[in-house]
């Protein structure tokens, strides 16, 4: 395998919205479909998740589709870094040219260092306390409406961040628009 350089280094600070992101995919059971997959991407500034997906299988698609949803929500501009880890999902052809294709640079974690990818792991920390942890989902419908509503009502519009200010996700991305 080719050596993926760390732009990132760890360096989590920005200076505006649509600078940095980070993905990840974290495992989600459930009692008739068994394990299923959501694939998140968090934008460092606003602390927002700008895209998802959730799906039923571990898949090069699911992070295209999380990374597609979140370029047609936020319409970055060239030049935007998005940081993952090295999961073979991340580090695919298709997936790099996706990157390529909207003009990312597409740094990595380096191996074994889940510190590289912190954000998104806590995000993903935060989602299993909050949500995942207190529900036994009965199928992959019903953890996908759960999901839906954790993220889109919950997370990005009513829970506030200490680091933003103590303001949403969506309301501090909204300040930073009108600035």
């Amino acid at each position: 395998m080719e050596a993926r350089e760390n732009v990132l280094k760890q360096d989590f600070t920005t200076t505006t919205i649509n600078e940095k992101w980070v993905a990840d995919i974290t495992y989600i059971h459930t009692l008739r479909d068994g394990w299923c997959y959501l694939a998140s991407v968090l934008d460092l500034h606003s602390k927002k998740i700008v895209g998802y997906k959730f799906g039923r299988k571990m898949t090069v698609e699911l992070v295209q589709e999380a990374m597609g949803n979140a370029v047609q929500a936020q319409n970055p501009a060239p030049g935007l870094i998005v940081h993952t880890d090295l999961g073979t999902q991340y580090t695919s052809e298709a997936f790099q040219e996706q990157l390529k294709k909207y003009e990312m640079i597409p740094p990595f974690s380096r191996k074994e260092c889940p510190y590289d990818n912190a954000c998104i792991e806590s995000f993903h920390a935060t989602l299993k306390k909050e949500e995942v942890y207190r529900t036994r989902y009965n199928s992959f419908e019903t953890a996908r409406m759960a999901l839906f509503k954790y993220i889109a009502s919950w997370y990005n519009r009513k829970r506030i961040h200490g680091s933003i200010g103590y303001v949403t996700p969506d309301a501090y991305e909204k300040m930073c628009q009108a600035a």
